[in-house]
């Protein structure tokens, strides 16, 4: 059971990025997801999250810019970033609670980091 993010990359100021959270592994169901990220001598901050049937939280920088969605059939979750800023820059990380069998198998889940580079 894991989670793998991708999607991360450079883009100038005023772009947009689309990051991807896809879930693998055998999972019996997947609570909320969200996307957090850590910027250098940060502490790892949320900027979005999802709960299952669709409700969302965004940080408020986030607001307006971000949007988060999800595919529980793809057992996917995405963070459309548009007009991007170079406070956006940091590696961002998804999260995930993971219900499975297995004793010890259900909990939070991290994706590895995927960076974010927003140049001015």
């Amino acid at each position: 059971v894991q989670l793998q993010a991708s999607g991360g990359g450079l883009v100038e100021a005023g772009g947009s990025l689309r990051l991807s959270c896809a879930a693998s592994g055998i999972i019996i169901r997947i609570g909320d997801m969200g996307w957090y990220r850590q910027a250098p001598g940060k502490r790892r901050e949320l900027v979005a999250s999802i709960g299952s049937s669709g409700s969302t939280k965004y940080a408020d920088s986030a607001k307006g810019r971000f949007t988060i969605s999800r595919d529980n059939a793809k057992r996917t979750a995405t963070l459309q970033m548009n007009s991007l800023k170079p406070d956006d820059t940091a590696v961002y990380y998804c999260n995930a609670l993971l219900f499975c069998s297995g004793i010890g198998c259900s909990g939070g889940y991290w994706g590895q980091g995927t960076l974010v580079t927003v140049s001015s």
